[in-house]
């Protein structure tokens, strides 16, 4: 599902693993939305998640999660 965001930018959900986070993804934990600001890889393809709150959300290679992912329009 894909809605239009102000600014013209694109907002999509995309299911994303430690392979496929980027930073600017928007995470919902524990009802609350979470933008990841920065990412350090860790050992067996786990990825240690820093939000914007300064908050760490530590995932491994087979966590699978629902994130909003903003694109911008060409």
């Amino acid at each position: 599902m894909s809605n239009w965001a102000p600014g013209g930018a694109l907002a999509s959900n995309v299911e994303i693993t430690a392979a496929t986070v980027l930073r600017g993804d928007i995470i919902q934990v524990g009802g609350q939305a979470c933008r990841v600001s920065d990412l350090f890889q860790l050992p067996q393809g786990a990825k240690q998640l820093l939000f914007e709150s300064g908050e760490l959300l530590t995932i491994n290679g087979r966590t699978r999660l629902v994130a909003v992912r903003m694109t911008r329009r060409r």
